[in-house]
């Protein structure tokens, strides 16, 4: 019987695994097949099993997500084959074939521009600004010795706190200040180091005020909000490119000229920088390769994502993160972007298969995964991007969402390999499929 889904459930943590998923069987009508179900995607080695359960709470079953390659993709003249984790038909294929034109073509191009991540420590204080900022050269040298036990192994890696500014919030909010402190974090993407630095900042202040004798007993109090990182990062940015004569974009599409699919396709792009709606689904695109390369490699790809999304509204407007520029016979098509990104830490040495994607791609510093992320996603914009002004997007995108659909209709091998010999050259969608394959078994 299904349980009462308003009752309230105590203690769920505490319970061991064979308890918490025998607890949730029990809200479906079928518990005995749902953990069944559950329990075939255990991992069978148990030690594997173990580590994945730790990676989260209250874990009862492992979620597969595929596991592709894009091969072929040439970046500042180094060939990578690239693992991408993503469940969304088309995106690996859409990368492959981006990564297969542009190595005709000279490759992909990518530089980091800067490095630095930043964090906040929020606080009330109730002096007169002008006080507070005289303060400011002893208040960060005593902050940065207070966090040299934490700072020291990333000082020895060349990072670390780079500086500590005083922004006054006022006029904003009443008392509210905040210190904002950008890192250098190496080959680490750093969250967990730089919150730790922050909240001893925070601790440190207030010891630092309370011993001001010389400020009134109300000037000495400060109240410390939050101590946190920001994910958005516009100073921890990459840029990816691609460029090539007009001339070696005549064969892209048999209805349009070179000069014209270059023309059709920097509209397209500019539609994207001026209409937010186009905006969005342009830059998720971008994501796609973005993402597909976060999580192949243990990363946080939600905090990438945030980041992104905040510098495409830098200028007021969410606009494209991408650009075409077309002039002098040549076509650039560039993608700028925030990307805080590590090969160190966190899941990027303790889940096996981020482990074994690092080794893939050579054990590349943050830097070069900051290149390669960004070129996957600059791979997949492309992609879209000339399939709509081509082809139309649902072309390709439907011939591989079709395994989706077959599956879908419990479609046996044969019925596969027919169906797709026969929808070589019809529409898919899934009335024609589904009448495809009632006609096959009637």
């Amino acid at each position: 019987m299904i349980r009462k889904r308003d009752i309230i459930i105590k203690g769920f943590s505490k319970l061991l695994k064979e308890e918490k998923l025998k607890l949730v069987a029990e809200y479906f009508e079928n518990p005995g097949e749902v953990v069944s179900l559950l329990k075939s995607f255990w991992h069978t080695d148990e030690h594997q099993q173990k580590l994945f359960d730790e990676f989260s709470e209250n874990t009862i079953t492992n979620f597969y997500i595929p596991y592709g390659i894009s091969p072929n993709v040439i970046i500042n003249g180094r060939n990578y084959l690239v693992p991408m984790v993503i469940e969304e038909s088309s995106v690996v294929a859409a990368a492959s074939a981006a990564a297969k034109f542009w190595s005709q073509r000279g490759g992909f191009h990518a530089e980091v521009v800067d490095i630095q991540k930043i964090g906040q420590v929020h606080f009330s204080w109730s002096g007169k600004p002008a006080v507070l900022q005289a303060l400011m050269p002893a208040i960060k040298k005593y902050l940065i010795d207070a966090a040299k036990p934490i700072t020291t192994n990333m000082e020895k890696r060349g990072g670390g706190i780079l500086d500590i500014q005083l922004v006054n919030m006022t006029e904003k909010l009443e008392d509210y200040y905040q210190l904002l402190v950008t890192f250098d974090t190496q080959d680490s993407m750093g969250a967990n180091f730089i919150n730790s630095v922050l909240e001893e900042f925070g601790n440190s202040l207030r010891t630092f005020m309370a011993e001001q004798l010389q400020l009134s007993l109300d000037e000495r109090q400060v109240e410390i909000i939050m101590a946190i990182l920001s994910n958005y990062t516009p100073s921890c940015l990459v840029k990816t490119w691609v460029e090539c004569t007009i001339d070696e974009l005549e064969n892209v599409d048999e209805n349009l000229t070179g000069a014209a699919f270059a023309k059709k396709f920097e509209k397209a792009v500019k539609i994207a920088q001026i209409d937010t709606y186009r905006a969005t689904t342009h830059n998720k695109g971008i994501y796609n390769g973005i993402d597909a390369v976060a999580i192949a490699t243990g990363n946080d790809f939600r905090a990438i994502e945030a980041a992104g999304h905040t510098y495409a509204a830098r200028n007021g407007h969410y606009e494209s993160l991408s650009r075409v520029e077309v002039k002098d016979n040549k076509f650039r098509f560039i993608l700028e972007a925030p990307l805080a990104i590590g090969t160190v830490g966190g899941l990027t040495n303790l889940h096996p298969l981020a482990k074994q994607s690092l080794q893939l791609l050579g054990n590349p510093s943050a830097k070069e995964l900051m290149m390669v992320a960004a070129v996957m996603g600059l791979a997949n914009n492309f992609s879209a991007v000339k399939s709509l002004t081509t082809t139309g997007i649902q072309a390709g995108h439907m011939k591989m969402h079709l395994f989706n659909i077959l599956n879908h209709f419990k479609a046996s091998e044969e019925e596969k390999s027919a169906a797709v010999a026969y929808f070589k050259d019809q529409k898919v969608s899934f009335a024609s499929v589904g009448k495809y394959i009632a006609s096959m078994r009637s």
